[in-house]
C-alpha cells in the first residue's frame, strides 16, 4: 500500500481530502489572536502564514524550522509569535492540532515530518540571531527530529537552506518538484530528502559548523550490529535486516524515533516499541511469534533486536500464487490455491486464539504482518498496537482493508480482521467494506462461484463483518448479497453520471470533483484528477453540458496559480483541449496563449506532461481551428521529441536511459504524436521514429508464464493502459495500421493477453480494469475480443458502490471514492461508454475514428500573428508555469 493516502482519509469518510481545505479543524489558540497592525495573513493549504505587509523576502535562502509536541505545540507557537512580530521576521505554523498530528504520522513524509513552525530570515545576519534567541526562549522545549534539517544546539530549532518563494521545475525522474536557483540561475531541485543536505553552490554559515560536527559525530560502527540491508521505512523509524556482530546472529532491527511516528491517539514510536517488546515477551512460548534478541538505544532513538524470521509476507506470497491473474487458470488450480489459502487462514485463527488466551489483542492483523514460511507454516509479526484484553480500545493504528468499526473492541476486533482474511484470500478488495460493509456479501459470493471453498465458511465472514446474524440455517446462497444492493445492479453509465454530478463542489477553490490525492499537488482543474477531466468526460459520454461547472474551470485556468503545470494530463494543455471540445473555443484559446508564453523546450517527451501531449493537442487544435501556427509549433515540438527519443542509447533488450515505459511517461506517448503527423502529412520519417521510440518501451517488457507481454517494473509486472504494457498496445495497433512489423505484431499479441486477467485490483482508467476495457474497446476486434471485453465489464460490479443516487468507484489504493479521469468514476464511465455507448468515444488521439466533440462552436476572432508566434527561448528547466508568488512560502 502507499503510504501517503492514509494522510488524505482523515478529513473525509467518503473521498480523499487535505486537512487543510477542511474548515470546522480546531485551530490552536494562539492562531484566534488579530492580526499585528501592518501584517497580512493567508491561508495555504495546511498552513497559516504571517507576514509584514510591506515586508519583502529573497527567493530562497536560509530557513528556521521549530518542531513542536502536541502537548506543548501551542506555546511553542506563542513563544515564536511574540519573537518574530516585533522584528518584523515573516512566518508560517501548521494550522490546528490535527494537522500536526498527521504530518508527525507513522506514514507521513519523512523528510517534511516535524516542521511546525517555519521562520524566514531575510539574510544570514538575521538567521545567527534569531536561532540563537530562539533557541534560548524555548529551552527545555523538544519535538520530533527534523530529519531535513540540522539542529541547532539540543533543542527544537532546526536549519536548512531552501525556497521561500514558490518556484517549480522538473527533477530527473520528470517530476514537477519545488526549486531553487543554483549559481548560474537555473531552477534545480530543492532536495527535501531525509537527511541534511547543503547545495554545492552554498556555503555554510560559520555559527552553524559546530552544530554539523556535532550531528556527524555519532558513530554506528561503536555498535554490536551491522545493518545488512532495509526493509522499509516509515515516519517511526527504520525496520533492517541486521546482524549481531557477537554471536553471528541474523535480528531483525526495529527503530523507533521519538515524538514522531505517531498513532490515531497520539502515541509515539517509542512508545509503541517499548509496548511491543513487552508484548513479545508475554508470547514468548508461541513459535508464530518472534523472539526478542535485545533492546537499545543509540542517540536518542530505541531499537528492539528481534528474532529473524526467513519467509517472505503473506501479501508477496498471494501475489505470486494468485489463480484469477492467470486468465488459463483452470479449476485444478483454483482448487489447489484454495487449499493452500485455507491452510494459511486456520493457522492464523490458530495463533490469534492463543495470543487471545494469553489475555491480548493482536490488534494489526493483515496481509503484510503474516509471515509464510519456505515450508508454508506461518508467523505474525508487529505488535506494537497489541494491547490486553481488559479495557481493550480500539488500536490507533490501523490498516483499513481490516480495521474493525468503532463498535468493536477486545477479541472482536481481531475476529472482525480475521473475517475479512476469508474473503482477502480469495479476493483481496476488503477496503471496500469500510466504505460499505454490504460489500462483504458480494465479495463472498465471487469468491464462491469461483473457489471451491464451503458457502458457509464464507457466510460466517459476512455475519462477523456486517455485524447481522443470518435470519436462519444457513443456505446455498447464504453469502449472496440481497437482490437489491447497488453492487449487485448493472454498471450502466446513467448511474455514474448521477454519482459524479452530485458529488461537485463548485463552492471550493482547490477542486471540483473528489479524486485522487494528487490534485492537491498538481491543482484541481487538470484532465487527469481535475475538473477538465471530468467534464470533458461526461461530455462526450452524453451527459450533456455543465455551464456553472465549466465556468469554475474557466475563471482559474485563465488565471492560474504559481506552479500550474503546462502538460496534456497534469496541465493547461488539456484544459485547453476539454473547453475546446465543450464549444468553448475562445477560452481554450486564451489558455493556449497562457501555455505560449511559458516554457516549454525543456520538457521531457512524454504524453502525461511533456511534449508529446502538448505536440499532439496543437495539432488537434490546429485542425480545429485552421491556425497554421498551432501546426507549426506541433512540429517544432516534434522536432524536440525526435532528439530526445534518438537520445536513449538502449539497445533492444538491455535497460535505457529513460526510467519509465508505456502511455502517459514511457516513450509509446512520444510514438503516438509521430504516428499521429505520419497520419496529417504521410511522410514515413515519422513512422521511423515511432518505430524507434516503440522498441524502447517493448525492450522494458517481460513476457509471463501465460505468454502476456507486461512492463517490467523490478519488484512487479504491470499491464495498465498508464504505466503497462496495453498503453503500449494502443500505440502500436495504430503503427501498424500504416506499416507491417513481424515483431511489433507479435508484441502486440503478447500485450493482448495481458487484458485477459479476471483480476485487477483497482477499476482507475490509469491502472485499472477501466484502462483494460478502454484498450479493448478501440483494438482491432478479434475472435475473442467481445467475450473478453464483455467479462470485464460485467466484473466491475465488484468494485461498484453507491454514493447519492448513483454508483461510483474507489480512487487509488481503493480507501475512498475518486470521481476523476485518471483513478476513478470518470475514467469508468469513459470506458463502459467505449466498450458500449452509442458515441465512439475513447482516449484522447487514441478514439477510433474522429474526436468525440460536443456540438460544432462558432469560430471566434483568429489570434493575431504576435498573439500566435514563436515565445522567445526560456530559462532552462522551468518545465512549468513560472507565475512565482513571491509572498508563497514554502
Amino acid at each position: 500500500m502507499d503510504e501517503r493516502y492514509d494522510s488524505y482519509c482523515a478529513a473525509d469518510p467518503l473521498f480523499y481530502d487535505s486537512l487543510g481545505s477542511g474548515t470546522t479543524q480546531p485551530g490552536f489558540p494562539t492562531a484566534d489572536r488579530p492580526v499585528p497592525a501592518g501584517w497580512e495573513r493567508e491561508a495555504t493549504g495546511d498552513w497559516l502564514m504571517y507576514a509584514p505587509v510591506d515586508g519583502a523576502l529573497p527567493p530562497q535562502g536560509w530557513k528556521i524550522h521549530v518542531t513542536a509536541r502536541l502537548a506543548d505545540a501551542d506555546e511553542v507557537l506563542a513563544t515564536v509569535w511574540d519573537y518574530c512580530v516585533p522584528r518584523d521576521l515573516a512566518f508560517k505554523f501548521l494550522r490546528g492540532p490535527r494537522t500536526l498530528l498527521m504530518r508527525n504520522s507513522k506514514y507521513a513524509a519523512r523528510g517534511a515530518s516535524g516542521k511546525f513552525v517555519t521562520v524566514y530570515p531575510r539574510d544570514e545576519a538575521e538567521l545567527e540571531p534569531a536561532c540563537k534567541e530562539l533557541d534560548a526562549l524555548l529551552t527545555g522545549r523538544t519535538g520530533p527530529y527534523i530529519l531535513s534539517d540540522l539542529r541547532y544546539g539540543a533543542g527544537p530549532v532546526y536549519v536548512r537552506y531552501g525556497g521561500f518563494a514558490a518556484r517549480y521545475c522538473r527533477s530527473d525522474q520528470g517530476q514537477v518538484v519545488a526549486a531553487v536557483a543554483d549559481d548560474t540561475g537555473t531552477l534545480v531541485p530543492d532536495r527535501r530528502d531525509p537527511v541534511f543536505h547543503v547545495p554545492s553552490w552554498v556555503r555554510l554559515p560559520d555559527f552553524l559548523a559546530p552544530h554539523l560536527a556535532a550531528r556527524n559525530a555519532a558513530r554506528t560502527d561503536e555498535l554490536p550490529y551491522r545493518i545488512e540491508r532495509v526493509i522499509h521505512f516509515s515516519n517511526g523509524g527504520g525496520l533492517y535486516v541486521g546482524r549481531d556482530l557477537r554471536t553471528d546472529t541474523p535480528v531483525v532491527l526495529k527503530e523507533a524515533r521519538p515524538h514522531a511516528g505517531l498513532d490515531a491517539d497520539g502515541v509515539d514510536a517509542v512508545a509503541r516499541l517499548a509496548r511491543e517488546a513487552a508484548n513479545l515477551r508475554r508470547l514468548a512460548d508461541l513459535p508464530q511469534v518472534p523472539r526478542v534478541h535485545d533492546e537499545f538505544t543509540f542517540g536518542d532513538h530505541h531499537f528492539l533486536a528481534l528474532e529473524f524470521i526467513e519467509g517472505r509476507s503473506l501479501n508477496k506470497v498471494v501475489v505470486e500464487r494468485y489463480p484469477l491473474i492467470d486468465a488459463d487458470a483452470v479449476d485444478a488450480d483454483r482448487a489447489a490455491y484454495a487449499r493452500w489459502a485455507l491452510s494459511v487462514h486456520e493457522q492464523v485463527e490458530t495463533v490469534v486464539g492463543e495470543i487471545h488466551a494469553r489475555g491480548l489483542v493482536y490488534g494489526d492483523l493483515h496481509l503484510f504482518n503474516v509471515m509464510v514460511r519456505p515450508d508454508d507454516t506461518i508467523a505474525l509479526v508487529d505488535f506494537e498496537v497489541a494491547a490486553p484484553v481488559d479495557g481493550h480500545r480500539r488500536p490507533g493504528l490501523r490498516n483499513q482493508g481490516f480495521a474493525a468499526p468503532r463498535d468493536r473492541t477486545g477479541p472482536a476486533v481481531d475476529r472482525y480482521a480475521l473475517a475479512c482474511l476469508r474473503l482477502a484470500l480469495f479476493l483481496p478488495l476488503t477496503q471496500l467494506v469500510r466504505l460499505d460493509p454490504t460489500k462483504a456479501a458480494q465479495l463472498a459470493e465471487v469468491v464462491a462461484d469461483t473457489f471451491p471453498v464451503p458457502r458457509e465458511w464464507l457466510a460466517r465472514a459476512v455475519e462477523e463483518i456486517t455485524g447481522a446474524p443470518r435470519p436462519g440455517p444457513p443456505t446455498a446462497d447464504a453469502a449472496s448479497a440481497p437482490d437489491d444492493t447497488v453492487a449487485r445492479r448493472p454498471v450502466t453509465s446513467r448511474r455514474m453520471i448521477a454519482a459524479i454530478t452530485a458529488s461537485a463542489t463548485p463552492d471550493r477553490d482547490d477542486r471540483l470533483f473528489p479524486g485522487d490525492i494528487e490534485q492537491f499537488r498538481s491543482g484541481g482543474l487538470n484532465l487527469a484528477h481535475g475538473a477538465a477531466g471530468v467534464l470533458h468526460t461526461l461530455a462526450v459520454c452524453g451527459a450533456g453540458r455543465w455551464p456553472e461547472h465549466e465556468d469554475w474551470l474557466v475563471r482559474r485556468a485563465t488565471a492560474p496559480v504559481s506552479g500550474t503545470r503546462l502538460g496534456f494530463y497534469d496541465g493547461l494543455h488539456g484544459v485547453a483541449y476539454a473547453l475546446d471540445g465543450l464549444g468553448r473555443r475562445a477560452d481554450a484559446l486564451d489558455v493556449l496563449d497562457i501555455c505560449e508564453r511559458e516554457p516549454w523546450r525543456d520538457l521531457d517527451h512524454s504524453l502525461s506532461g511533456g511534449l508529446a501531449g502538448i505536440g499532439l493537442n496543437l495539432l488537434h487544435l490546429a485542425d480545429r481551428t485552421g491556425e497554421s501556427t498551432l501546426r507549426e509549433q506541433a512540429l517544432q515540438v516534434a522536432a524536440r521529441v525526435v532528439d530526445q527519443v534518438a537520445e536513449d542509447p538502449g539497445g533492444e533488450i538491455s535497460g535505457g536511459g529513460h526510467p519509465y515505459a508505456g502511455l502517459l511517461r514511457g516513450r509509446s506517448g512520444a510514438a503516438l504524436l509521430l504516428v499521429r503527423l505520419h497520419e496529417t502529412d504521410g511522410d514515413e520519417s515519422w513512422l521511423d521514429h515511432a518505430a524507434t521510440a516503440l522498441r524502447q518501451d517493448l525492450r522494458r517488457c517481460v513476457v509471463r508464464p501465460d505468454g502476456a507481454w507486461e512492463v517490467d517494473e523490478g519488484w512487479r509486472t504491470m499491464p495498465y493502459l498508464g504505466d503497462g504494457s496495453v498503453g503500449i498496445g494502443l500505440v502500436l495497433e495504430r503503427y501498424l495500421r500504416h506499416r507491417a512489423d513481424e515483431r511489433f505484431a507479435e508484441a502486440a499479441t503478447g500485450i493482448r493477453r495481458a487484458a485477459r486477467s479476471p483480476f485487477y485490483a483497482q477499476t482507475g482508467l490509469f491502472a485499472g480494469r477501466a484502462g483494460i476495457i478502454a484498450y479493448l474497446a478501440a483494438t482491432t476486434p478479434t475472435p475473442d475480443r467481445s467475450a473478453a471485453l464483455e467479462a470485464q465489464v460485467s466484473r466491475l460490479a465488484w468494485h461498484a458502490l453507491p454514493y447519492a443516487d448513483g454508483t461510483a468507484f474507489p480512487g487509488e489504493q481503493l480507501l475512498r471514492l475518486s470521481m476523476d479521469l485518471a483513478t476513478g468514476t470518470a475514467g469508468v464511465l469513459l470506458a463502459v461508454t467505449a466498450a458500449h455507448g452509442p458515441h465512439r468515444v475513447g482516449l484522447p488521439f487514441l478514439t477510433p475514428g474522429p474526436e468525440a466533440s460536443v456540438g460544432t462552436p462558432e469560430d471566434p476572432p483568429r489570434r493575431s500573428e504576435a498573439s500566435a508566434g514563436t515565445p522567445e527561448d526560456p530559462p532552462r528547466n522551468l518545465g512549468v508555469t513560472s507565475l512565482t508568488d513571491q509572498t508563497g512560502r514554502r
